[in-house]
C-alpha cells in the first residue's frame, strides 16, 4: 500500500484547500455546512490511510511515527467540530447574528485553516512549518472577528498582535537552528529537514541551540497560550463563534505545542545543549497554577473554560518537559483527551449560549431540567476536565503526578495543588448552571449532540480500557520525544 502513501498525503492537504475555493462560492448553509462536514470527513478517512501507507520523506513534507498521532486527531476532531457547526451556524443565520456573507467566509476560512494546520504538523521544513503556523493564525484572527462586533474586534486585533509578536521569535529561533545546522550540514534545504536536524543535532553549536530553544520556546508558547504569553486567548474564546474556540482549544494549541516538541527532540539530541525540560517545567507549571486562580474570577462562561485550557496545556507541557518514558506517555494522552474533552464542552456550551442569549453564567441556571440533554452533557463534560475517575483524563492525569512524584516530589505537590484549584472552581460552577430553578430564556435546542458524546464517549472508553496495541503505539512516540 506504500503507493498510495503519496495520494494520501496530498489529499489531507488538497482537499480542505479545493474545498475552501469551493465553499467560498455558496451562501446557502445546507449546502455548505454539508460540503464543510464532507469536506472534513474525507480529510479524516486520508489521514487515517497515513498508519498504513506511509509515503518517504521529502524535502518538504513528511510522515513519521511523531506526527501521525497529532494529525489523525487533528482531523477528527476538524471532522465533529464541522458537524457541530453545521447546526450552530444555522442557528446564527436565523437570529441574523450572519449574513449569508459572512457564512461563505466562515466555511472557507474554516478549510483553510485546517489546511494550514494540517501542513504544519506535516512539514519536514522547519521554515515551512512557520509559514503554515502563521497562516493558521491570520486566518484565526479573521474568523475571531467574524461578528464585526467592538469586543469581536477587540479580540481579533489582540491575537492578531501578541500572534504576530509570537510568531516573530519563533521566526527569530528557527533562523538561528538553520545558522547552527549550516556549518555542519551546508546550505540548502537539509538544514531545515527534520528528518536531517534530528540526526545530525549532537554535533551543532550548542550555545545557538540554547539561544535558539529560549526564542522558540517563547514564540511559539504564544500560540499554546502558556502564562505569561496567554493574554489573547480568553478573548479570542469568548468573542469569536464557539466552534472555532473548539478548534482553538482542541487542534491549534497543539499544533504550536508540536512545534515545541519538534525542537525539543532536537536540543535532547546534542549532549552540549541545555536541557529544555526546566524552562518547560517552569512554563507549564505557572500556567496551572494562575489559571487554577483565574477560573474561579469567570463570569462568561466561554471565557471560563478559555482558562481551563491555558490549566491543561500547561499540564501537558509540564508533562514533556519533565521528559522520560511516562511522563511523554501521560503527555501524550492527556493532549488527546483534552482534544476531544474540551471540544465537546465548547460543543454543548456553543448551543447553551444560543438557547440562553447569553454567556455570562448568572443568568443560566438550571440546565438539566430545563434541556436534560444538553444539561447532563455539560456535566459530563465538566466531570470530565477536571480529571474524575473513570474519565481517561484522571489516568493521565495520575500517571504525570505519579511520575513526576518519583522524581521532583515538591512539583508534583504543587500541580496536584493547582489540578485540585481547578477542580473545585469547575465543580462550584458547575453546580449553579446545571441544577437549580431555571433563569433568563429557554429557547428550544436543536443541536446536533452526536460530536459531543463521541467524544466523551472516547474518553470515558479509554480510562476503563486502553487496548495493548495502542498502549503499546504511545509508549514508543514517547521514546521518540526524549
Amino acid at each position: 500500500m506504500t503507493e498510495f502513501g503519496p495520494v494520501m498525503l496530498l489529499a489531507v492537504l488538497l482537499v480542505p484547500l479545493g474545498s475552501a475555493a469551493l465553499l467560498a462560492l455558496f451562501q446557502d448553509d445546507r449546502v455548505t455546512g454539508r460540503l464543510n462536514a464532507l469536506a472534513s470527513l474525507v480529510t479524516f478517512l486520508a489521514s487515517t490511510s497515513l498508519f498504513f501507507a506511509r509515503p518517504e520523506p521529502g524535502p518538504f513534507l513528511i510522515v513519521d511515527d511523531v506526527n501521525v498521532v497529532f494529525i489523525v486527531l487533528n482531523t477528527f476532531v476538524a471532522f465533529t467540530t464541522s458537524v457541530f457547526s453545521a447546526s450552530y451556524i444555522a442557528h446564527e443565520l436565523e437570529t441574523g447574528r450572519l449574513t449569508p456573507v459572512y457564512l461563505r467566509f466562515y466555511h472557507a476560512m474554516y478549510q483553510t485553516l485546517m489546511f494550514a494546520m494540517n501542513l504544519a504538523l506535516l512539514s519536514n521544513n522547519v521554515g515551512l512549518m512557520w509559514v503554515a503556523i502563521e497562516l493558521a493564525t491570520l486566518t484565526t484572527v479573521l474568523m475571531v472577528g467574524l461578528y464585526r462586533t467592538p469586543a469581536a474586534l477587540e479580540a481579533a486585533w489582540k491575537y492578531f498582535i501578541l500572534g504576530s509578536v509570537g510568531i516573530a521569535l519563533a521566526l527569530f529561533g528557527t533562523i538561528l537552528v538553520y545558522l547552527a545546522a549550516r556549518s555542519v550540514v551546508g546550505e540548502g534545504l537539509d538544514a531545515m529537514a527534520w528528518n536531517v536536524l534530528v540526526k545530525r543535532a549532537p554535533s551543532f553549536d550548542p550555545h545557538l541551540l540554547n539561544l535558539a530553544f529560549a526564542f522558540l520556546l517563547l514564540g511559539y508558547g504564544t500560540k499554546v497560550g502558556l502564562v505569561p504569553l496567554h493574554a489573547w486567548l480568553p478573548d479570542a474564546h469568548a468573542e469569536g463563534p464557539t466552534p472555532i474556540s473548539a478548534v482553538l482549544s482542541g487542534l491549534l494549541l497543539n499544533v504550536a505545542l508540536f512545534a515545541v516538541l519538534r525542537f525539543k527532540m532536537v536540543m535532547s539530541a546534542n549532549p552540549g545543549a541545555l536541557a529544555p525540560g526546566p524552562l518547560m517545567v517552569t512554563l507549564g507549571l505557572l500556567s496551572v497554577l494562575f489559571a487554577a486562580f483565574m477560573l474561579y474570577r469567570r463570569h462568561d462562561i466561554k471565557r471560563m473554560f478559555a482558562y481551563s485550557s491555558i490549566e491543561h496545556m500547561g499540564v501537558i507541557t509540564f508533562a514533556f518537559g519533565m521528559g522520560g518514558p511516562l511522563a511523554n506517555f501521560a503527555g501524550l494522552l492527556h493532549m488527546i483527551f483534552h482534544s476531544l474533552t474540551k471540544s465537546a464542552i465548547f460543543f454543548s456550551v456553543g448551543h447553551i449560549a444560543q438557547i440562553k442569549g447569553t454567556q455570562t453564567m448568572a443568568d443560566i441556571r438550571g440546565l438539566t431540567v430545563t434541556h436534560p440533554v444538553l444539561g447532563w452533557g455539560l456535566v459530563l463534560g465538566v466531570m470530565t476536565i477536571v480529571g474524575l475517575p473513570p474519565m481517561g483524563i484522571f489516568m493521565s492525569e495520575f500517571l504525570i503526578i505519579s511520575s513526576t512524584f518519583a522524581r521532583q516530589p515538591a512539583l508534583a505537590v504543587a500541580l496536584a495543588l493547582g489540578l485540585l484549584l481547578t477542580l473545585g472552581a469547575l465543580l462550584w460552577r458547575l453546580n449553579g448552571l446545571a441544577f437549580g430553578e431555571s433563569l433568563g430564556k429557554d429557547a428550544p435546542s436543536d443541536a446536533s449532540f452526536i460530536p459531543m458524546f463521541a467524544h466523551l464517549g472516547l474518553v470515558l472508553a479509554a480510562g476503563i480500557f486502553l487496548p495493548p496495541a495502542l498502549v503499546s503505539w504511545f509508549q514508543y512516540v514517547a521514546g521518540l520525544l526524549g
